[in-house]
């Protein structure tokens, strides 16, 4: 079996020592090679080499940002003209080393390095002996592939106020990403809503202020507690909408409170919200600002993300196994 190890030597939790281990555990498995990255777009071009080269399995060491770039690099086009998902395209693993690592955790992969490690060697065994890869669908975003999460209005401007601070060299920490979120949250009140939400089989709805798309669950992760949006969305359905058209400080609370419970039910008459659909467009009165899994893409005017059963094949337990 043959490997691209893609590690971002500048994720939040990634250490030399974990690198050297992860690489030593993995050369007696696999057939292995290691490439770091450098710029920004650099793990796109690795899988998108390693695919090329007929590569079983690329490994991200790094975060959610790395995982997508390795996902759109492997998949390459999306959007109207993309091909049907290649089945024997490499699958992916990953080893934690971001700080949220959102994407990881809801595959059921440890946030533990070297927990994730053991249990990434025990998957490559499991493959060698004929098992089959885990299959999960995708968030086809029009220009660039989603694994768990879009969003567009505060959403995007929270994503983009953090990628300001870490440009600044401050370190980006749940407590730091709450602030920010609370900071814009308020600035977001203030303003009237822009966005207007279609869905299948749906009367478009308006005086949206922002809207989550997601592609599993939990949302996020605040520290080591999750974060529900859309509880019944995983890989293996459509996608979920999560949309807000008041910006009332006390339904808001009441709301977050509800997204952090141990057992969500999260229903507000502010509330849109749906799991399972096949596509969900959002467009906006001005340019929004849009997030895709975590990273800043700018402001649109309407975005439209479509679900994409079995598009990518992963290194990670199955779903009746979680």
């Amino acid at each position: 079996m043959r490997a691209v190890l893609i590690v971002n030597p500048n994720a939040t939790s990634t250490t030399a020592a974990g690198r050297d281990l992860l690489a030593h555990a993995l050369e007696s498995r696999v057939d292995l090679t290691v490439v770091h990255t450098d710029h920004r777009g650099h793990a796109i071009e690795i899988a998108s080499d390693a695919t090329r080269d007929g590569i079983d399995v690329v490994i991200v060491h790094g975060g959610d940002g790395t995982v997508n770039e390795v996902v759109n690099g492997i998949l390459g086009e999306c959007g109207p003209n993309r091909a049907v998902p290649d089945p024997n395209a490499p699958a992916v693993g990953v080893v934690p080393g971001g700080s949220a690592n959102v994407f990881a955790r809801a595959l059921g992969i440890s946030p533990d390095p070297v927990d994730a490690t053991n249990q990434l060697i025990d998957l490559l065994s499991a493959r060698r002996s004929g098992a089959a890869w885990r299959r999960i669908g995708l968030m086809d975003c029009g220009e660039r592939w989603a694994v768990f999460t879009a969003g567009m209005g505060v959403d995007g401007d929270v994503v983009a106020a953090v990628e300001e601070q870490r440009a600044r060299g401050r370190k980006v920490t749940a407590s730091r990403y709450i602030r920010v979120a609370v900071r814009e949250m308020l600035a977001s009140a203030r303003r009237e809503p822009g966005l207007t939400l279609r869905t299948p089989g749906s009367t478009p709805v308006s005086g949206v202020h922002f809207a989550f798309v997601s592609n599993s669950s939990p949302w996020t992760y605040a520290n080591t507690r999750p974060v529900w949006t859309n509880p019944a969305t995983t890989f293996e359905t459509g996608l979920g909408v999560f949309a807000i058209t008041s910006m009332n400080v006390w339904a808001n609370l009441a709301l977050v409170r509800r997204m952090l419970s141990s057992k969500p039910n999260i229903e507000a008459k502010h509330l849109i919200r749906e799991d399972d659909l096949s596509w969900i467009t959002v467009t906006a009165d001005a340019p929004a600002a849009c997030q895709i899994d975590g990273d800043f893409v700018g402001p649109r005017e309407t975005m439209t993300f479509t679900s994409v059963p079995d598009a990518l094949a992963v290194v990670a337990p199955t779903a009746k196994s979680l």
